[in-house]
């Protein structure tokens, strides 16, 4: 049987790497949903109204998944770490609850009037429901990375002794809860979330555009993907060059605050300077691929980049190297790879980004079909680089599971046993492996299904298809 620290730890991630595909979606989507019923109801536009009812039903879809799945996440703190939730429960419990309280039920509300409201509620109210909607998804990110982001910079607190007890009592809200990490890392959420999203859109419009006008396959609905390629477009163009910035102001915020965190996504093991910056890297020896070292690596990177990233311009400063901490370390291989994929998929959507502008700009965006293959190949790599940005933040973290003050070893259940681990693990991995290609599939039928037919429109005669197209 598996050691039941390493099955649960290796449960929650198996959950959370799942779950976080969902919430990724229906965040991203949310922006993209307000846009579109702006131009339903401010214009009487037909075309928005397509666009927000098709790219609605996956939002949906992602809302009703991640919800069972988030519920799931929420048990195991007491299932598999109920001595984490026994210490830290006084300050962790409040942003869960009022995750639940607040942003969910606004989402949840509102959520049913922007489905089936259309028909029955004035044009203001529904545009209200829909950037509700929007609110409560970005809401309940809000106080999911207060939690998380505490636990990898933890304020406002004091340990004290209740009976036998030592726990976690809140001592300033303000501060554990406005941490130095949480706009960090809620910067860098959201924008990987509409990110990932208009990498999504991109790539199933760009497929419907290849095929009408490279490959000659008649489409009636050749208006919509062209519209919906265009608005993914625009929103790759903020996204990307901007998920950059924050994501080089972030990665200072680390090497400041975990220090050695940042020496395992850089494989510095021995303090040095000018060390660099790989963005693809190989390792000169097999053995490398699994005990990764900055000095013995070979790649495509800028000399003394990581130095410059972590102080902030100096290309001479000196990294902190692993053996400066005490053991043990976190699992570097995981980390460093992981950041180096993130990064190098972070630079590739910034390529894709302008590629596509600039196609825009000189008039032959529908022609170019490398362009088009590209965009289709990207299409789901944005959750790749949230999935790898995952595993840097919270691998890379340990052997902590709250920064300095608790081991993660310390925080699992301790009646638990290793045969009752390993079963959960087994059960979690079949479940949630049977779950994702349920969700594929349906994604897939709404895909292949197309937009709503014109003639089932709510919206009154406004724009044609073509104008609002042309004007996109």
């Amino acid at each position: 049987m598996v050691d039941p620290v390493l099955a649960s730890r290796l449960q929650f991630a198996l959950t959370t790497i799942v779950h976080i595909v969902f919430p990724v979606m229906s965040m991203g989507l949310a922006p993209f949903l307000v846009y579109f019923t702006y131009r339903e109801v401010r214009h009487g536009d037909p075309l928005a109204e397509r666009l927000r009812r098709f790219w609605g039903r996956i939002f949906a879809v992602s809302f009703v998944v991640g919800t069972v799945t988030g519920i799931v996440l929420e048990f195991e703190f007491g299932t598999n770490f109920a001595a984490f939730s026994a210490f830290v429960g006084e300050l962790f419990g409040g942003p869960l609850a009022t995750e639940g309280m607040m942003a969910f039920m606004l989402e949840a509300t509102f959520l049913g009037i922007f489905l089936f409201g259309r028909e029955r509620v004035s044009d203001r109210l529904y545009f209200l429901s829909a950037f509700a909607v929007g609110l409560g998804s970005w809401l309940s990110a809000v106080w999911i990375l207060v939690a998380n982001s505490w636990m990898q910079t933890p304020r406002g607190f004091e340990v004290v002794t209740e009976g036998s007890r030592r726990v976690v009592h809140l001592t300033d809200p303000v501060a554990a809860y406005l941490n130095p990490r949480f706009p960090w890392m809620f910067l860098h959420m959201q924008t990987a979330a509409v990110e990932t999203v208009a990498l999504f859109v991109a790539g199933v419009a760009a497929y419907y555009v290849y095929k009408h006008h490279v490959r000659g396959v008649e489409n009636p609905d050749v208006d919509f993907w062209e519209a919906s390629l265009k608005v993914a477009i625009v929103a790759l163009l903020v996204a990307a060059p901007l998920q950059i910035a924050s994501g080089d102001a972030y990665a200072r915020h680390v090497y400041e605050t975990q220090p050695q965190k940042f020496a395992a996504m850089e494989a510095v093991w021995q303090t040095e300077t000018h060390v660099p910056e790989y963005i693809v890297a190989f390792p000169t020896r097999l053995s490398h691929v699994l005990d990764p070292r900055a000095t013995e690596l070979f790649g495509i990177g800028i000399p003394g980049g990581a130095s410059w990233l972590a102080s902030g311009g100096d290309a001479s400063a000196a990294i902190t190297g692993l053996e400066s901490f005490p053991g043990p370390h976190p699992p570097v291989a995981l980390v460093f790879w992981s950041f180096r994929l993130m990064v190098g998929l972070g630079f590739w959507f910034l390529l894709l980004a302008f590629w596509a502008g600039v196609r825009w700009y000189r008039g032959d965006l529908y022609d170019d079909d490398l362009l088009h293959k590209a965009l289709m190949g990207s299409s789901l790599l944005g959750l790749v680089a949230v999935e790898t940005g995952w595993i840097v933040t919270e691998v890379g973290r340990q052997p902590w599971v709250v920064q300095g003050v608790m081991k993660t070893t310390e925080a699992v259940s301790p009646d638990l046993t290793g045969g009752e681990a390993t079963l959960t693990l087994a059960g979690f991995a079949l479940g949630y492996a049977a779950l994702l290609a349920l969700y594929a599939y349906v994604v897939l039928r709404i895909v292949r299904a197309g937009p709503p037919d014109r003639s089932a429109l709510h919206a009154s005669d406004g724009e044609t298809a073509g104008e609002v197209a042309a004007d996109d």
